[in-house]
């Protein structure tokens, strides 16, 4: 199965020609290639790359950039967005639902992570619990009350550098963070407006329904 490596995910953001956040707080540093050098798409021509992009381009990238933001294979995305078109709602709007309700966004947007990718791999590793029970799958659906949790051992490792250890950080409106804890309860499903506006839903369901 492929991965995204440590080494590959500045060069998605500079594809993109915009920060994606996949390695947590060296993003928000000067660290940051696209910081330093500006979004010029990687490779020894990508400065000169002024090529006009077609619809279909450009529906493909706005359906890469989400998929690298939330860390989703193809098929797996492909298979949320079959999905979404068997449910009530509009189908965009419930591709983002299905999508914002895996753990490892859940663990994200609450700041109980590094990064998704960070999420993933502590939730892999056995230290988060759903309603005090072990969950080792990242893609796990939550549902209104459950309550997510992580076991001491990471936060005796992690607590500090975690987004949440933040005075200014707010977790997204659709959960309740307890800081104390590190815990988050969910109180409802998550909107349209949750919707990160670096991602075009429209173009991803434009992109599918080809």
């Amino acid at each position: 199965m492929s991965r995204i490596t440590l080494d590959s995910k500045c060069r998605l953001c500079r594809s993109a020609g915009t920060k994606l956040f996949l390695k947590g707080a060296r993003c928000l540093s000067s660290k940051c290639p696209i910081e330093k050098k500006g979004a010029v798409p990687p490779g020894m021509h990508g400065i000169k790359r002024v090529k006009k992009p077609t619809d279909y381009g450009i529906q493909l990238r706005a359906k890469q950039k989400a998929k690298r933001i939330f860390g989703i294979q193809e098929t797996q995305f492909k298979n949320y967005y079959l999905k979404a078109k068997t449910l009530k709602g509009l189908v965009g709007d419930v591709l983002m639902n299905l999508i914002q309700k895996r753990l490892d966004n859940v663990i994200y947007e609450a700041g109980l992570s590094l990064s998704r990718s960070h999420a993933k791999q502590i939730i892999s590793h056995g230290h988060v619990l759903v309603n005090d029970k072990v969950m080792n799958i990242s893609s796990y659906s939550v549902k209104p009350k459950d309550v997510i949790s992580l076991d001491k051992d990471i936060i005796s490792k992690h607590g500090d550098d975690m987004r949440l250890a933040d005075k200014d950080f707010k977790a997204a409106s659709w959960l309740e963070l307890n800081k104390t804890k590190h815990s988050v309860s969910i109180l409802t499903d998550p909107t349209k407006e949750n919707v990160s506006q670096e991602i075009d839903v429209n173009l991803i369901i434009e992109y599918y329904s080809r």
